[in-house]
């Protein structure tokens, strides 16, 4: 039977994070575990941008991006699957398991999380969720185990073998399983101080509406365009939706604490 409890407590915290904003000095692991230990239900979704671009290069190939998502094509896609899925997830997993913490790691794939469709032929294999599947997640937040998941997901369309697995942006996937979960909050962690206007000035609070206008005027560009997208659809199932700076130490108990920190999208 499912905890009913978990969604009355909203104690749930969705939180992505992402290479850029992990390495020596980084307190984001101990912060989620202060965060779990306080009381809340941390749910992990990472990205791997960084170490894919690096695989990527290695073979030669170019990476290309539209409108902040990148272009996957098969050879791209066996790259990323396995790079997210495999490298960053496993190390992630460790890292927490060194710590005498209970994680399990998994992608979209699992439990049967995420389900999509191809989101436009100019992107290739790269997905657009149709639907998400909590009750895995809910199962894992039950065991006490704090899951961390891979952006991957089941194409629901798929005709042959080549094509049953679709990459899916980390920000967007954050943003519906946060929706699904009726998360408390949704934070990502990035590697900037927040969003900025349109004079680099950090936006300390805006709304939903606002913060659609800074996507539809181009003063929000490359990836933090998945990133508002994502606060904005979760926004009506969430409580807050926040983007800070990861490389802050303390920067995710800060934000949860209440501490002005990033960008606060309500």
């Amino acid at each position: 039977m499912i905890d009913q409890s978990i969604d009355n407590k909203n104690k749930i915290i969705v939180i992505k994070i992402g290479g850029s904003t992990l390495g020596e000095g980084d307190s984001t692991i101990p912060d989620i575990i202060s965060i779990k230990k306080s009381g809340y239900y941390p749910v992990i979704i990472h990205g791997g941008g960084k170490e894919i671009n690096e695989w990527i290069k290695k073979l030669g190939i170019m990476p290309e991006f539209v409108n902040g998502l990148r272009k996957t094509n098969k050879i791209t896609l066996d790259i990323a699957i396995a790079v997210l899925t495999g490298l960053v997830n496993s190390q992630l997993v460790a890292e927490f398991t060194n710590l005498n913490q209970n994680v399990i790691g998994l992608s979209g794939l699992d439990g049967n999380i995420l389900r999509a469709k191809i989101k436009s032929p100019d992107l290739g294999y790269v997905g657009e969720i149709v639907e998400t599947n909590i009750s895995f997640i809910k199962r894992i937040i039950e065991l006490n185990l704090i899951p961390i998941i891979s952006p991957a997901a089941l194409n629901i369309n798929s005709e042959n073998t080549n094509d049953q697995i679709l990459n899916i942006n980390a920000d967007t996937a954050a943003g519906h399983i946060a929706k699904s979960l009726n998360a408390n909050m949704l934070i990502f962690q990035t590697d900037v101080p927040g969003v900025m206007d349109i004079r680099k000035r950090i936006i300390p609070h805006m709304t939903t509406l606002q913060a659609r206008e800074l996507i539809d005027t181009g003063v929000a560009i490359g990836g933090m365009i998945p990133k508002i997208e994502a606060c904005i659809f979760a926004s009506k199932k969430i409580n807050t939706g926040y983007i800070i700076d990861g490389r802050i130490k303390g920067a995710l108990t800060d934000c949860i604490s209440g501490k002005k920190i990033g960008t606060k999208i309500t």
